[in-house]
């Protein structure tokens, strides 16, 4: 494991023992904000690829990523093979530490506040936070949690009551239908690099 990586491994585990002691969900949330936040503040110094690496892991780590791929390619993911899937997860992956790197690129004394009371919907578990700027008025984060191999993942992202997963999923659509699997890594791909340059 990178130095770094297994520096932000022990901030998440730290914020996850110390900070909204009472559920591990939003430990979780407190967690990956906590990692988010020191990228952040080294962001200019890092660059968008610097930031990427640093939060790949943390991604990895915090997000379900074969059910959020699965969710986003749709009816289609039961027509393709195992390699396809793979690639697919590790493209969609990609894309997510992209968004990350790309839109917390500094640090400008902005906070996250994760709310300690925790709903349950079903299997789900849902956080609530706030992303509260120095600037402008708070911005609403609500995490749709899930079980996955004995921890809670983020299994889906509202910003201001809008899913990422279904915006990932109606952008989807068109390189999916022109182009199947193939199509849709190239898109994927294609949009990480954007992000990135």
């Amino acid at each position: 494991m990178r130095l770094a990586a297994f520096a932000i491994a022990i901030a998440i585990a730290v914020a996850a023992t110390s900070a909204v002691a009472g559920d591990p969900a939003a430990a979780r949330i407190e967690g990956f904000d906590t990692a988010l936040t020191s990228v952040m503040k080294q962001g200019p110094a890092l660059g968008p690829k610097g930031r990427f690496h640093r939060l790949e892991p943390v991604v990895e780590d915090a997000f379900d990523l074969p059910l959020m791929t699965r969710f986003a390619v749709g009816a289609a993911w039961g027509q393709m093979s195992d390699a396809d899937h793979q690639a697919l997860i590790r493209a969609f992956g990609r894309l997510t530490a992209a968004s990350y790197a790309h839109n917390f690129d500094r640090f400008a004394g902005e906070r996250f506040e994760v709310d300690p009371t925790v709903q349950t919907r079903g299997p789900d578990k849902i956080v609530q936070a706030h992303l509260i700027p120095t600037d402008r008025g708070p911005v609403n984060l609500t995490y749709r949690m899930r079980l996955s191999g004995g921890q809670w993942k983020i299994v889906d992202v509202y910003y201001d009551a809008i899913s990422q997963l279904t915006t990932r999923r109606a952008d989807f659509a068109a390189p999916l239908a022109a182009g199947g699997a193939k199509g849709l890594l190239a898109h994927l791909d294609q949009a990480s690099a954007k992000l990135l340059q």
